[in-house]
């Protein structure tokens, strides 16, 4: 009885000691395209043994009018201008933890419905906005995503809140 335990016990510690040791074969990040489609999300993404993740918390976007309510909209701007400096707060932020735009491969996007848009939430403005710093021929890799409507986000100016996850090699 002992002796099947140890063997058991062996069985599994034996390969989490040597994926600790950074002995195990690591793999490639896969990145799996939606089939038959061209729109610049990915279906899945597969992440092997010898990455670390990264949780980026939600942003949002910088004032771009300091001329208007600082709580509103129009302080901020419009759907793309939000989403265009929210991805490039992310993109600092990256930077600083010495990774890039193309690490992401989870995103979150929180809109808040466009007053301009009787209360809709405005995706062709989020679309002109993301698609300028993924799936471009500087930087081609694409994450898997969600996009959901929500009734609001905490400050009642933003109409984009995004968050990601990055993965990058272990050193």
């Amino acid at each position: 009885m002992l002796r099947a335990f140890a063997h058991r016990a062996a069985i599994i510690f034996v390969p989490a000691v040597l994926a600790a040791c950074g002995t195990l074969n690591t793999g490639e990040l896969v990145r799996h395209k939606i089939p038959d489609s061209s729109f610049p999300i990915l279906q899945a993404v597969e992440v092997p043994a010898g990455y670390r993740t990264i949780y980026l918390s939600g942003m949002g976007p910088e004032v771009a009018d300091s001329n208007k309510p600082a709580s509103s909209p129009e302080a901020f701007g419009d759907t793309q201008t939000q989403t265009v400096s929210t991805l490039n707060k992310i993109d600092s932020t990256l930077k600083r933890l010495n990774l890039s735009m193309a690490d992401v491969i989870k995103m979150q996007v929180f809109l808040v419905g466009d007053p301009q848009l009787q209360g809709r939430m405005d995706f062709k403005g989020l679309m002109a906005g993301y698609t300028r710093f993924f799936g471009t021929k500087e930087q081609p890799n694409l994450p898997t995503r969600s996009t959901m409507q929500v009734a609001a986000l905490a400050n009642p100016g933003w109409l984009v809140e995004i968050e990601v996850v990055a993965v990058a090699r272990e050193k």
